[in-house]
């Protein structure tokens, strides 16, 4: 079963969208990742990859996030690759309501030995961390749309 996580964004869905389709904001808003190395195929189109670190420094291992499905504004579907620990699929909804967002986040891990983590706690485990990246994915949708209405 997939973990699910739920948080209304004070921006609307384009706002949130601008975010999502920055792939050099990514490790602003995604827990875990901690450098951003590259961002190709012109993000977040179907096959683009993001190029990043996972981890704290000096133990950070490479790997990259691909977008495998995309509807602008509205779904970003992602794997997400942190190996030697494995892959998750994670896929981002923006609802809107009336000026703000409610975006959903779903994942689970796909492959890899987070595979093997038992269902109920590999789920806890992604609640708990996927709060904290719907939190930073808001600070930024909602600091760059007031940035914006204030001319700055």
């Amino acid at each position: 079963m997939v973990a699910v996580n739920r948080r209304v964004v004070e921006a609307s869905p384009e706002e949130v969208w601008d975010v999502l389709a920055d792939g050099w904001l990514y490790p602003l808003w995604v827990v875990g990742a901690t450098r951003l190395r590259d961002v190709t195929g012109g993000w977040p189109s179907k096959g683009a990859k993001i190029h990043h670190s996972v981890g704290v420094w000096p133990l950070t291992l490479d790997d990259e996030s691909e977008v495998l499905e995309v509807e602008p504004f509205k779904r970003l579907k992602l794997r997400a690759a942190a190996w030697p620990f494995g892959e998750a699929t994670v896929t981002l909804h923006l609802h809107p309501t009336g000026v703000n967002t409610e975006v959903v986040i779903e994942e689970d891990a796909s492959s890899g030995p987070g595979k093997l983590v038992p269902e109920p706690v590999r789920r806890k485990m992604l609640k708990v961390r996927n709060v904290e990246t719907l939190k930073r994915l808001a600070y930024v949708a909602e600091n760059r749309s007031r940035d914006s209405a204030q001319g700055s």
